[in-house]
C-alpha cells in the first residue's frame, strides 16, 4: 500500500523543441543577414557610380586640381572662407587657449584711443589688494544723503576684471 500512495500518475510533455528547427532558424537568419549585406553593398555601389556620373561640370575658369569634387584636399579647405569646419579640434582648441593665456598674462591695449588697457591677472589682484574695491557712500541716519565723492587714490577703477579706464591717457599700474 505504501507503493500505491507514492506512485501517482505524473506526466510531462514528451515533445520538446527539436534541434533541427533551431538550427534551421539560425541558418535562415544568417542567410537573410548575408543577403541584406549584399543588397546594401550593391545599392551603395550603384548610387556612388550614379553620383560620380551626374556631377555638374566644373567652371572652366577654375583650375581643376581634383577630378572628383566630392573629395577635397586639405590645401583646398584653407581656401574656403571663414567660418570653416574644424579639421583638428584638439590642436585648434589648444591654439585658442594659448592665445587667451597670452592675453591674460601680459600687458597691452584693449582700446588705446579710450585709454583702456589690460594687465595680467596676478597684477590686477595685487592692485585690488593694495587699493581695495570702490565703495558707494552710505546715507546717514538723519535722512540726508552725502555727496558722492570722486574716487580717491586708494580706490580701483570700476571696470570689470583686469582692464582699467582712464580719461585721455592710460594710467600705468606698477
Amino acid at each position: 500500500m505504501a507503493d500505491e500512495t507514492l506512485h501517482h500518475d505524473v506526466e510531462f510533455e514528451r515533445e520538446d523543441l527539436n534541434a533541427g528547427g533551431i538550427f534551421a532558424f539560425l541558418i535562415g537568419l544568417a542567410v537573410v543577414g548575408i543577403l541584406i549585406h549584399v543588397i546594401l553593398y550593391g545599392m551603395f555601389r550603384y548610387l556612388d557610380q550614379y553620383a560620380k556620373t551626374h556631377q555638374p561640370p566644373q567652371n572652366p575658369l577654375v583650375k581643376a586640381i581634383n577630378g572628383d569634387t566630392r573629395m577635397a584636399a586639405p590645401e583646398e579647405a584653407n581656401k574656403f572662407p571663414q567660418p570653416r569646419l574644424e579639421t583638428n579640434e584638439r590642436t585648434e582648441f589648444t591654439g585658442d587657449l594659448m592665445k587667451e593665456e597670452e592675453i591674460l598674462g601680459s600687458y597691452g591695449w584693449v582700446d588705446q584711443k579710450t585709454g583702456t588697457a589690460h594687465i595680467p591677472i596676478e597684477r590686477a589682484m595685487e592692485v585690488v589688494a593694495q587699493r581695495g574695491l570702490p565703495t558707494v557712500p552710505q546715507s546717514s541716519a538723519g535722512g540726508k544723503k552725502q555727496d558722492a565723492q570722486a574716487p580717491t587714490s586708494n580706490t580701483a577703477p570700476r571696470s570689470g576684471g583686469s582692464t582699467g579706464k582712464a580719461p585721455g591717457k592710460a594710467q600705468q599700474v606698477q
